[in-house]
């Protein structure tokens, strides 16, 4: 079967789940479903966004969700401090990204974080069926022990919140997740976007649910599937965004601004996609 369409979605934290399940309302408000891709990229954040989005529930309720306040816990994160690190780890252990990926898995194991089932049950309450969905999913995970990522799908026996949640196990903020006897962290270890696994489609749009930092992979990723004959789109957050994500993605006080304000950038942008998902256009 061709895979026409791929739809990339990055990590961003809290808000980044609010910020696009925001801007795919915003979308569907113009008249455009995003929900029809063929294949979907889940990595952190975006994990959530693809369950979400593919489990058949209205996307209204979805973005009404992101309103209301909720059990998450706030927690500090510093997006440049994590740069930072990744910056001196690559001095320290070498270019090698496996290698890197085992040390960011040495800090996550030996940090001191909220109990596993603990943090589990918080991502059971986002999503709304533990069922995978019938639609392609993939989610995104790093083994912390060995470094290796894993892509988790309906056919890997593992349940969608275990998937979910190792994908949302921010290295140092919440614990690696035991599945199979493994610890996973996660996804963005290996690539915010991991665009990349879209390889092969035709067209893939990619929501980076965050601004691409220094040591991001998405040009790289996006210069491959371009290399490979894909079109590709990348939205991120508009600068209103930005703004209303503030300073800390891992901030639940910012969900309702931050979706407010995706929505409003999805309906702003809706024609540019429109164009580019029906094929249309060539980006």
């Amino acid at each position: 079967m061709t895979l026409e369409r791929a739809l990339v979605l990055g990590g961003g934290g809290v808000t980044g789940i609010a910020w696009g399940l925001g801007f795919l309302t915003g979308l569907l408000d113009e008249g455009l479903d995003l929900r029809n891709a063929d294949l979907v990229v889940g990595t952190s954040a975006g994990s959530s966004v693809g369950a979400q989005i593919t489990s058949g529930a209205p996307l209204e309720q979805l973005y009404a969700r992101q309103l209301e306040s909720s059990a998450e816990r706030a927690a500090d994160f510093d997006a440049a401090a994590l740069g930072r690190t990744f910056a001196a780890l690559m001095q320290e252990v070498g270019p090698d990204p496996t290698a890197i990926r085992r040390r960011i898995g040495q800090l996550a194991l030996g940090a001191s974080s909220v109990p596993e089932a603990e943090r589990r049950a918080i991502i059971a309450s986002r999503l709304p069926s533990p069922k995978w969905p019938a639609e392609r999913l993939v989610i995104v995970a790093v083994d912390a022990e060995t470094g290796e990522p894993r892509f988790f799908d309906r056919d890997a026996g593992v349940s969608l919140t275990d998937a979910v949640a190792a994908s949302c196990a921010v290295p140092g903020v919440w614990p690696p997740m035991t599945i199979e006897g493994h610890r996973y962290m996660d996804g963005g270890v290996r690539s915010v976007t991991n665009a990349d696994l879209a390889m092969g489609a035709q067209r893939v749009l990619v929501l980076s649910l965050l601004p691409p930092g220094p040591q991001s992979t998405l040009p790289r990723e996006v210069a491959a599937l371009e290399g490979a004959g894909s079109a590709v789109l990348v939205a991120e957050p508009d600068a209103a965004s930005v703004e209303a994500i503030g300073p800390n993605v891992l901030d639940p006080a910012r969900r309702e601004e931050t979706a407010r304000a995706g929505r409003a950038q999805g309906r702003r942008q809706a024609a540019e996609l429109s164009a580019f998902w029906t094929g249309s256009v060539n980006a």
